[in-house]
């Protein structure tokens, strides 16, 4: 979506579902309230909306009110969904066709933390980039081939905004505010928030391990990162060490010397944990997750994950 068009973006519903995040929220909504603080008008309008007008509980267990009915609360020029934990279980069909119903009428459609599975689920993410939070990426991918899931902190395409969790909708935000009003107006948001330096929705989520692991040798973070982009299809050691210009000889001494393990063995804990997640968020038979991480057959896959976790993949699913 092009600057003009975001700037026509006043009207703002947020849709939350059952345990939604709410710093996610608050971060999006504050931002609205500070823009109309720092230019003096009631610019953005915004309400807090739910199917049937009942307050949803956030996953810190608290509500917001007023909570209105999204029938009676428009109209608006964008809508966000609002998700969280478990948002599998709060996607059902009468909300994927109010969604619908939506973007037929023209209004643009964001989420927020794991709210870009709604969309997703709805179908209204076919053909776009999109962002999710980190920690839902690997398995939203494999279900969803049809969009181009990034790494991202946000992603504006067109009339979809999807964006990550925590903070990071507040840096949707600005990108919105600043297209309306200008950088002025936006730079003093931040100011009365204390953000030093907003980050643009170029800028990648931190994911967990490369960060982690990052401080002690460049060469890991990047060694991790080739693993991780072909769980599928699992690189030897030998591809990896000449990826990050290394011999597989001083790759497999960085691992002893800093993780404890080889890299074999790191690539095999990755593919296991990938297993795992997809597991637990999708409903991908066990075959199709052993097949999706590499195992060549179910007796190896079992095998390899009950010796890492301690249960069997259908013994994960079954919890």
């Amino acid at each position: 979506m092009a600057a003009p068009a975001l700037a026509r973006l006043a009207r703002i519903g947020f849709l939350t579902l059952p345990n939604y995040s709410a710093i996610a929220l608050v971060n999006a909504l504050e931002a609205c309230r500070m823009a109309n603080y720092v230019t003096l008008a009631e610019d953005y309008r915004y309400a807090v909306v739910t199917l049937d007008g009942a307050a949803a509980a956030a996953s810190n267990g608290l509500s917001l009110t007023p909570t209105v009915r999204l029938a009676e609360a428009g109209p608006f020029d964008l809508v966000f969904v609002c998700g969280g934990v478990s948002v599998r279980h709060a996607v059902e069909r009468p909300l994927s066709d109010a969604l619908r119903r939506l973007a037929r009428r023209g209004v643009a459609l964001g989420g927020l933390c794991t709210g870009t599975f709604a969309l997703a689920e709805a179908g209204l993410l076919d053909g776009y980039r999109a962002a999710i939070h980190w920690e839902n990426l690997t398995a939203i991918r494999e279900e969803f081939a049809g969009v181009a899931f990034t790494e991202e902190l946000f992603v504006v395409d067109r009339d979809r905004l999807t964006c990550t969790g925590g903070v990071a909708p507040l840096e949707l935000m600005l990108t919105l505010i600043e297209a309306r009003h200008g950088k002025p107006v936006a730079a003093k948001v931040s100011d009365q928030f204390m953000v030093e330096r907003p980050r643009g929705g170029g800028d990648r989520q931190p994911l967990p391990l490369p960060s982690r692991i990052e401080h002690l040798h460049p060469a890991l973070a990047r060694a991790a990162r080739m693993m991780d982009t072909a769980i599928e299809r699992p690189l030897t050691v030998a591809d990896v060490a000449a990826g990050v210009g290394l011999s597989p000889r001083q790759l497999e001494r960085l691992f002893r010397r800093h993780l404890g393990t080889s890299p074999a063995e790191f690539s095999l804990g990755r593919r296991l944990v990938h297993a795992r997640e997809l597991l637990r968020q999708t409903p991908m038979s066990v075959t199709d997750v052993g097949l999706a991480c590499g195992f060549q057959s179910a007796a190896h896959f079992s095998t390899a994950y009950r010796r890492h976790f301690g249960r069997s993949p259908r013994e994960e699913r079954a919890a």
